[in-house]
């Protein structure tokens, strides 16, 4: 890195990036547990269970859906670190089933670094903020010698269209709405396309399928939120893994042995609930790979599915049916 001459590399200024950067889900369960939910009739969604983005019930036809994401770089240029970014923010309010209304930005810089640099990833993030139906209103910014950048994020739903991570229900049929792999690709151009992509269009096709339950598959990896959705929901998830879709490049990155920092702190936290049965470590490797603003993981009664997969084609948008829920515990992969 030469910051005097303008030559930078965002990642080379970062630890860890993008979701991978987030703190073991198993310590964060262990430290949430010590908090006593709120008792509020008007929060819908908290602590108890947390979801993705907590909810609060304005009235019989309004709930504020409100989230905050933020992370260190995940790739060098500063438009596409911006994007990624403020999508992967944005996506949770998509997963409760919300529409974004304002942004402010969570900004955390080093001085040295070249103002148009800035200006690029606060316009690249202010670009998807409009793309989502939302507005970027201001935000806070702080030294620190690690960039960081992320998003909180104000959105609205009606109280009886939310989408939990505990509705899924035996029969019904799960669905993926990205490829996996971009903890593995993340330097990638194919990767940085799908890492930019909203989950808006997935979530506005959703909405006519009533799904049981939805979660966004990110930093915990497939499997991690599979078993979020398995536990909460009191069934089992089985999982087809010669469905699963990779991002091209993925596996063979996969072959090679690349994991990400992310990868060992996903299986401390849900191995013990998932059975594997011999998968192929490739596969594995897939499977616990943090996601950066992934797709949506959706729990849709069986026979609502062949209509699901036939409107996200209309539309030329992404979907893979990779398993289906049944009675019983934990994450099956088949």
């Amino acid at each position: 890195m030469d910051i005097e001459t303008g030559r930078v590399k965002l990642t080379d200024l970062a630890s860890c990036g993008g979701c991978a950067a987030k703190y073991s889900a198993a310590r964060l369960e262990e430290l949430l547990a010590g908090f006593v939910p709120v008792e509020a009739e008007n929060l819908l969604v908290g602590l108890a269970p947390a979801d993705d983005a907590a909810v609060y019930r304005l009235d019989d036809e309004r709930a504020l859906v409100f989230t905050l994401d933020f992370f260190p770089p995940v790739v060098d240029d500063p438009g596409d670190y911006g994007a990624i970014a403020a999508t992967n923010a944005l996506n949770d309010v998509f997963a409760m089933g919300g529409v974004p209304l304002l942004a402010l930005s969570i900004a955390a810089f080093p001085e040295e670094l070249p103002m148009e640099m800035l200006g690029a990833i606060f316009a690249a993030a202010e670009q998807q903020v409009r793309a989502s139906g939302g507005l970027l209103a201001g935000g806070h910014t702080i030294r620190d010698a690690e960039p960081k950048y992320g998003l909180a994020v104000v959105g609205t739903v009606h109280p009886d269209g939310i989408w939990p991570k505990n509705g899924a229900r035996p029969g019904d049929a799960l669905f993926l709405t990205k490829p996996l792999g971009t903890g593995l690709n993340m330097q990638l151009t194919r990767a940085i396309r799908w890492m930019r992509t909203l989950n808006k269009d997935a979530a506005d096709v959703l909405r006519a399928s009533e799904p049981n339950a939805v979660t966004d598959v990110t930093g915990f990896g497939l499997f991690g939120h599979a078993h979020e959705v398995a536990e909460r929901s009191g069934v089992q998830i089985k999982l087809e893994s010669e469905r699963f879709p990779a991002i091209d490049g993925a596996l063979d990155l996969a072959r090679k042995g690349v994991r990400t920092s992310g990868d060992p702190r996903n299986r401390d936290f849900a191995s013990a609930h998932v059975t594997t049965n011999g998968l192929p470590s490739t596969l594995e490797a897939l499977g616990y790979d943090p996601q950066t603003a992934g797709g949506l993981l959706v729990s849709v009664p069986a026979e609502r599915g062949p209509a699901l997969e036939a409107e996200f084609s209309s539309r030329k948008l992404f979907i893979r049916r990779i398993g289906r829920v049944e009675e019983g515990a934990g994450v099956a992969v088949e």
